[in-house]
Formats: C-alpha cells, sequence, structure tokens
C-alpha cells in the first residue's frame, strides 16, 4: 500500500495513477485524477509513503553494470531517486528496472591499500619510456567496482560462497573422470581452482565450462597474461563454429580488428533431431559409472609395465647368480599377496630350525605340507628367490587379469559409443540452444559497445582480455558472471586482482609445478603473508588463501606424452598422480647423451653438446625441437642443425609441444656459479622440458655437473638410465630396486613382526627407527629418497664385482640381509644403508665376524654404512648427517661411472 500526501492533503484515493521526474535538476510529483486532469508539486511539498532512504550502495539501472551512489530514496514502492558522487543532479528511475546492492568496503581495507601502493611503487620506478603499462594498471585499478558480490571481495576478505550445483551439465568438448570433477566444481563455488598438469586437457575443461555457463545465460571472460592461453580457447571454439559468441578485446589491435569484422550469428536449421537436456542426461548417468574403469584401464597399463620392467631386472640379477636354482612355486597357488607374506617369514626363519610350530604355520597358512627341503639351507635359498619371481608372475597376470575385465567393461557399456553420443549431443543441445537466446545484433562499434554492454554481452556472452586490460575492455561498473583465469600459475597477483573485480566468480586455471611468473622486488610490507606479490603468483596466493575451503581439482589423465616420457614428471612433481592416458608399444622414447668430460661451456653455450648429439643424430621426425636455459645456446644451434628444427629457450617454450624434443643443459663441471646451476636445475623448468616431447625425448648433458645438486636433473639421469633401451643403460656395482616387489614385502614384513615379536627387542627398535626415518625422508632435502627393510645383499651388491672374497660370496648366499637400504625414488637406485645394531652386536662372537663382512661387501659396493647402536643419542641428527653424505657421495659415484 502506498499514499500520497500534496500540501498536506491525502490525494491517495482520489487518483488513478502517480509519478515521478525531474525538472532542472529537481524532482517533481504529478498525479492523475479520474477526469483526466493531472496536478504536479515539488517532490519537497509532498510526503509519500513507504519511503526508504539508502545512505549508499551500488545501483544496477542496466543488467550486470553496477554504479556506486552517494545516496538514494524509494518511494511509494514505484520510484527510487538517486545522487551519485560528486554529482548534484538527482536521477528518477523506475525501481523495478532497478536493483540496489550494498558495497563492498575493500578499498579502504588493508589489502588493497597494499595492492594501490605496489601499483603506485611500479609507477614511479618505471623507466620514464615505458610507464604506460603501469599506469595503466594503475588508472583501471581505481575503476574497480567495490561490489561485495565479487571475486575481488571474497580473496580480500579470504570469504568464499558456495553456489547451488546446476540441474543439468553437457559436455560437447568431450569428458574424462577428473574433467568430470573439474566442472561440477567449478559451477558449485564461488571460487574454484583446477591445476592443470601438461596435457590433460586443460583447454578441454576450460571450454567445457564456457558451455555450461552459456546454457544458463551467464557471461564469462577469459583472461590471461600469455595471449596463446586465450587464443587456443578462440581455435578451438571456431573448429566448432563457436568463434561469433567471442569478443576479442583486450589490447588496442585485438579490439580493432574484432569491431572491423564482427562476425554473424549461424543459422542452426540443420536436419538433426530437437535434442532435450533429459536425454544429454540419461547418457551422462550411464557415462559416469565407467569413466573410473577408463581410468583403471590406463593404471593397469603403466603398472604392467612397471613390473615387467623389474621383472626384467630380476632376470638380468639371476643370470649373475647362477647358482641359485629356480624351481617350480606354482603348485603352492600363492596369490601375489600370500608370496610375499610367505617370503617374509621365510626370511624369519633363515637362522632358525624349523619346529612343528613352524612347521604347522606353513601348513595352516600357506598350504605347504611337505617341507623337507626346507632343512636344505641352498634349497631353501633357492625357494627364496623362486618366490620373487613368481610374484612377478602372479602379480603380472593378477593385472592382466584386472586389465581385462575393466576393458571388458568399458566394451560392455559402450564406453567410447556413449562418450561420443555425449559430446555429440551436447554439442547439437548447445547450438540449439545459442539459437534461441543469443540475438543477432551486430551494430556495435568499438566506440558504442561500452554505452550498450548490457546488449553487447548478451551478443557476444564471451569475452577475450589479457588480465592487464580487462576492466578497460567492459563498460564501467560492469560486472560479469564469471572469469577464468587461465595460466595462473605465471600471473603476477597485480594486475591480476584487475579481472577479480568485474566478476561474480573465479576459475584460476594452472599448474604450479610449471615455471612460475617472476616476482618483481618491494620492501613493501604485505599485510598478510598469502598476499605477497613478491613471493606468490596469483595461483599460489589462492591456493595457500584459501587451503581446503575451495574445490581445488587435478586434472589427472595425460594425453601428450609417451607414457615413459610423462612418468618421469610423475615420479619426480606430481606424486604418482597422472594417469598416462597413451600406450607404450616398446618405442625407444627416452635417450641420454653424455659429452666427454672438459671445461666446454663459453658464454652460456657449449659447442661440444652440439657436436655430440650430431654426431648420434636424431629420428626422421619433422616435428623436431631443440630447446637449452640460454639464448646463447639456441642461437649457437641454429649454425649446426637443420633448419626446420623448431629452437628456443624453455620459458618459451612453455605451452608448445613437439613430436621429439631435444633439451641442452649446457652448462659442464667447471660451473663455478651456484645460481646457474640452480637456474638450470630449476624444477620447473626441468618439468616443462621434459613435457614438451610428445614420443621422445633426448636430454644431452655433461659428466659430473648435476648429479652432485642431486635435484630434478640427477633424477632424470637415473631415471633415463634405468628405462631408457639396454645399451644405454650403464653398469653399475649396485643393483636398482625390485620397488614394487620391495613394497609389498614392507608390508608383509610389518605384519609378521607385529604377530610374532611382540616382545622382540630388536624387531622394536627397527620399529622405533622406522618412525624416525620417515619422519626426516617427509622433509627436505631428504624427500627424493624412501627405504626398504631386509634387503638381501646378494640383491643389492652384484657379485660382478670380482674383488669379493670366497667367504664373502658364501655370507651373501647364506641370505644375508640389511635392515634398512636407502634409495631415490626415481631411479630406485640405492645409496645407502642404515642397521640398527642391538647390544648383542658387541657380545656375540659370531654375530661380529657376520657384521664385519658385511661391513666390507657394502664399502667394496661403494655403498655407505650407519650403524646405529639402540642404546646411543641423538640419532635423528646421525641419521640426517649420514643421509646428506649419501647423497654427495652417490652423486660424486654416478659421475665416475658415466
Amino acid at each position: 500500500m502506498f499514499s500520497i500526501h500534496m500540501n498536506g492533503q491525502d490525494k491517495t484515493n482520489q487518483i488513478t495513477d502517480w509519478r515521478l521526474w525531474s525538472k532542472e535538476n529537481q524532482v517533481m510529483v504529478t498525479v492523475d485524477f479520474p477526469s483526466g486532469k493531472s496536478f504536479t508539486k515539488p517532490l519537497e511539498a509532498c510526503e509519500i509513503k513507504p519511503k526508504n532512504e539508502i545512505k549508499s550502495g551500488l545501483l544496477s539501472s542496466e543488467k550486470g553494470i553496477y554504479r556506486l551512489i552517494e545516496n538514494a530514496v524509494e518511494y511509494g514502492d514505484k520510484y527510487v531517486v538517486v545522487n551519485y558522487p560528486n554529482d548534484p543532479k538527482n536521477y528518477v528511475m523506475k525501481l523495478e528496472n532497478t536493483n540496489i546492492v550494498a558495497s563492498s568496503d575493500l578499498k579502504n581495507e588493508n589489502i588493497f591499500s597494499y595492492f594501490t601502493d605496489i601499483v603506485k611503487e611500479r609507477v614511479r620506478l618505471a623507466n620514464p619510456n615505458d610507464k604506460s603499462m603501469p599506469e595503466n594498471i594503475e588508472r583501471q585499478l581505481n575503476k574497480v567496482t567495490p561490489h561485495k558480490g565479487t571475486a575481488l571481495h571474497a580473496y580480500c576478505y579470504g570469504e568464499n560462497q558456495n553456489r547451488n550445483p546446476l540441474e543439468h551439465y553437457i559436455f560437447p568438448f568431450g569428458l574424462n573422470e577428473s574433467q568430470l570433477e573439474a566442472v561440477e566444481n567449478a559451477l558449485s563455488s564461488q571460487i574454484s581452482i583446477i591445476e592443470g598438469p601438461p596435457g590433460t586437457g586443460k583447454t578441454q575443461t576450460i571450454l567445457n565450462i564456457i558451455a555450461n555457463i552459456l546454457i544458463n545465460k551467464k557471461s564469462v571472460a577469459i583472461v590471461s597474461n600469455n595471449n596463446g592461453a586465450v587464443e587456443n580457447v578462440y581455435e578451438k571454439m571456431a573448429k566448432q563454429e563457436l568463434d561469433y559468441l567471442v569478443a576479442k578485446l583486450g589490447r588496442s589491435d585485438y579490439k580493432k580488428e574484432f569491431f572491423s569484422d564482427l562476425k554473424e550469428v549461424p543459422s542452426y536449421s540443420n536436419s538433426s533431431e530437437n535434442i532435450s537436456i533429459e536425454v544429454i542426461d540419461n547418457i551422462l548417468g550411464k557415462l559416469k559409472s565407467v569413466l573410473a574403469a577408463q581410468n583403471k584401464v590406463a593404471k593397469l597399463n603403466t603398472e604392467i609395465s612397471e613390473l615387467l620392467i623389474e621383472k626384467k631386472y630380476l632376470e638380468e640379477w639371476h643370470k649373475e647368480n647362477s647358482l641359485v636354482n629356480l624351481i617350480d612355486i606354482n603348485k603352492y597357488k600363492l596369490s601375489p599377496e600370500k608370496t610375499t607374506d610367505l617370503l617374509a617369514y621365510i626370511n624369519h626363519l633363515s637362522q632358525k630350525k624349523i619346529f612343528f610350530k613352524e612347521r604347522f604355520r606353513l601348513l595352516i597358512e600357506f598350504k605347504m605340507v611337505r617341507i623337507k627341503f626346507l632343512a636344505t639351507y641352498s634349497e631353501r635359498i633357492n625357494f627364496t628367490y623362486s618366490l620373487q619371481f613368481h610374484y612377478y608372475e602372479k602379480m603380472l597376470h593378477q593385472k592382466e587379469q584386472q586389465l581385462k575385465r575393466y576393458e571388458n567393461e568399458l566394451k560392455r557399456h559402450h564406453f567410447k559409443e556413449l562418450l561420443e553420443d555425449l559430446t555429440d549431443k551436447s554439442m547439437q543441445y548447445l547450438k540449439q540452444h545459442l539459437s534461441k537466446t543469443i540475438p543477432s545484433t551486430s551494430n556495435f562499434t568499438a566506440d558504442n559497445y561500452r554505452k550498450n554492454f548490457s546488449k553487447f554481452i548478451e551478443r557476444f556472452p564471451v569475452i577475450g582480455s589479457s588480465t592487464h586490460s580487462i576492466i578497460n575492455s567492459i563498460a564501467d561498473g560492469a560486472v560479469l558472471d564469471y572469469i577464468i583465469i587461465d595460466e595462473a600459475s605465471q600471473q603476477d597477483i597485480v594486475p591480476g586482482i584487475l579481472s577479480l573485480g568485474c566478476a561474480k566468480n573465479i576459475i584460476v586455471v594452472g599448474d604450479r609445478k610449471q615455471l612460475p611468473h617472476i616476482p618483481e622486488e618491494t620492501e613493501i610490507v604485505a599485510p598478510s603473508k598469502y598476499y605477497d606479490c613478491s613471493k606468490y603468483s596469483l595461483l599460489d596466493s589462492f591456493v595457500e588463501l584459501f587451503k581446503g575451503d575451495v574445490p581445488v581439482t587435478l586434472l589427472k589423465e595425460h594425453y601428450r606424452c609417451h607414457p615413459k616420457i610423462i612418468q618421469f614428471c610423475n615420479q619426480q612433481f606430481y606424486n604418482n598422480q597422472l594417469i598416462p592416458m597413451t600406450i607404450d608399444n616398446g618405442e625407444s622414447s627416452i635417450q641420454l647423451i653424455t659429452t666427454a668430460k672438459g671445461n666446454h661451456t663459453r658464454n652460456l653455450a657449449n659447442l661440444r653438446e652440439i657436436e655430440s648429439l650430431v654426431e648420434i643424430g636424431w629420428s626422421d621426425e619433422k616435428d623436431i625441437g631443440f630447446i637449452a636455459p640460454y639464448n646463447n645456446q639456441v642461437n649457437l644451434a641454429g649454425k649446426y642443425l637443420p633448419e626446420e628444427f623448431a629452437r628456443n629457450t624453455i620459458h618459451k617454450f612453455q605451452g608448445r609441444e613437439c613430436k621429439e624434443i631435444i633439451f641442452s643443459t649446457v652448462l659442464d663441471k667447471k660451473a663455478k656459479d651456484k645460481l646457474s646451476v640452480e637456474f638450470v636445475d630449476n624444477p620447473h623448468l626441468v618439468n616443462v622440458a621434459v613435457s614438451r616431447a610428445i614420443n621422445k625425448f633426448t636430454l644431452v648433458t655433461g659428466e659430473e655437473v648435476f648429479t652432485k645438486n642431486n635435484k630434478s636433473l640427477a633424477a632424470l639421469i637415473r631415471y633415463i638410465k634405468y628405462y631408457a633401451a639396454n645399451e644405454q643403460i650403464y653398469s653399475s656395482p649396485v643393483i636398482s630396486a625390485f620397488d614394487l616387489l620391495y613394497e609389498e614385502y614392507d608390508r608383509s614384513l610389518e605384519k609378521l613382526n607385529t604377530r610374532l615379536d611382540p616382545m622382540n627387542k630388536q624387531v622394536k627398535s627397527e620399529k622405533i627407527f622406522a618412525l624416525v626415518l620417515e619422519d626426516i625422508l617427509m622433509k627436505e632435502p631428504f624427500n627424493s629418497l624412501k627405504y626398504h627393510m631386509q634387503i638381501d645383499l646378494i640383491q643389492l651388491a652384484s657379485i660382478k664385482n670380482n674383488s669379493f672374497t670366497e667367504r664373502e660370496l658364501e655370507f651373501m648366499r647364506q641370505k644375508a640381509s640389511c635392515d634398512f637400504v636407502i634409495y631415490y625414488k626415481v631411479g630406485k637406485n640405492p645409496i645407502g644403508v642404515i642397521e640398527v645394531d642391538g647390544s648383542y652386536h658387541d657380545e656375540v662372537e659370531t654375530q661380529q665376524e657376520r657384521d664385519q663382512l658385511k661391513d666390507s661387501i657394502l664399502e667394496k659396493s661403494q655403498i655407505p654404512l650407519l650403524r646405529v647402536k639402540t642404546r646411543e643419542g641423538d640419532i635423528e641428527k646421525k641419521t640426517k648427517v649420514f643421509l646428506n653424505e649419501c647423497i654427495i657421495k652417490s652423486g660424486t659415484k654416478e659421475d665416475s661411472e658415466s
């Protein structure tokens, strides 16, 4: 109900209508009477109820565009009179066409002031001839709309809002398990983060998100400081004839080109059936149930490949140890798990006679009836190592059976057909929807589109821009529905926050394991740690700031590289979370070229590495890239390598790929500059370098350069030596770990010790030390290491080493083992042994002789040894010192063996 009094008289029941209007900045009230007459008075002479005063806020009279107001007054639930800051004029608007929301106070907060100070400092320090960029960013920062509903408000206050999940989803660009999760997360949270490692379909995921935004009649901007990332989205939309939706804004030349040739809205009046969203829901529902099976198939292929490699090394070990005769284990019908349980139990019995209790356990748990042969020591040894072979055979059989089962599941559900059907019907539905909702208006120019921005965004609901020009690209006060920031790991926080200020929701996309942006130094102190522009990229800032409070999706399925190539990145950088979807058919996909010793680096170029490459050659592949950390090496390579080779620094190659990649590390052993070694051996740089290769990766490096550094390049060298073809594997006095077998064996040992030895002091000591060791190996600089327990000496030290005495060989063949063996996670090289010695090691003469033999064998095998006495103190410190020495010695040893 409303009421109007004019000159103190109640006119409410006498009039048929009323209106407010403005005359010479005075608000007037006009009332209409049934007779047809009208009566007008200034607003100050009238009283209209209800009356609602709003002191400040944001007003939107046009969809998606907000302006800061000084105050506003609502009259009679019909009109609102608005005053803007620094503008004395009164503006009268119909209430039904306006929306007033509370403004954010973020511009008065310390966080925003810090960003403002950073920009002012950059303007002040900029070269006088190059101030345009920081000045432009400063202007845009001042234009940011202080809206409580924007992603910038959420970021500055560290508050994320949940969104109602969509009722329906479409996937016109394909689908896998983690992409499904990423799309659902992105549209059910104000802030979401997508980590997209190389080759995992990051752009495909972004396109599916855009498609779902479009069918919900929302707007979105894709921004990046890397034009290539945004161009990638343009190209893929153009392939599907969807580029007519995209406004390519940003730089003035892009804008000029866009408006000079506005694309028309296509007609989708084809003969295809009219697709309902329920049909897509039904297909997606069926597909969801088998997406996991697709990943299981890929994981099993990887696991089978790894088992085959370890089995090959075990066979090579057996050839060395011809005295070990393998026997048939199949009659015991042991599963892989039971096999390692039996291995652990046989190890427990290795120094004991077998009595009734042990016989009974062997019968009940392992179905072993006749065990007389175990009384003979040599037969027991043969049986032990036969069990190891049996483990690999059974585990391979088990994995192959599982693989067949999941492959059959995919076939039974017609997975490929379902996926194609979902993609095709989603695309049809999207285009049909767009044909009904996108207006055909195209009379926009670079001069007028901001004035008609609401109409413009209806016609072009997808905007492309750089992060440092997004606010310039849209109307003042415009707030879009979504912003997608790509390559956010390379994005400086400022100007990255500009895009946050013009969208309600944000999807942050990037990969913290690839090359980050190079932060600008500043002495301005950030008011809160994770907003620090000198330490964090925009992606890092979001991840650290919203830990656990926003959905973070890792895209796991990898489609680019040969499995042996991406598995290095997977093991070294992604904690084995990636799932290679490519197939290993035995191709020679990794190669190591090591130059002769010498000082070959001159002015950050290394001719010897290029000459070594030319001497060995490359494949007939047409798409080959040569990359190096320095421009000088790239330029030098141009004089010796074919002209058609793609050549560039690794930093400039991020985002690109080639069928074959050659990575030249340039530095030699004489490199005195630690910063140079750290620069070349940067894990982000190495990750990018390796993951550019599709079919083949070649590392060209010098001897004795990076092994002592024990970082990513040392791991890469170990990896290639372990996984490359036989002719590229170097001899070593130690044997690489049978890692999959040992991991299962460790679990079996733990079960056995818990069950059999509750009061055994030695077992208790080893358990305590294992906890200490696990804690140490979780932290830098030891997190590249792992350990296995009770490893046989004969499977650690190669008996090809002729310096062993007969007694030492006999001792090894008697199944002498080591308590803890330290290995590299990548490359699986053993680098040290730790023995936990109880008091009997000092008191029992036979044990002292065994210890001396073990010490001698390990010394001859160049494997460092630490003996930890159960009664001594400061074990953690001694262990750390020992592990450090192992890392240093392993680098020196690898150099001497190369």
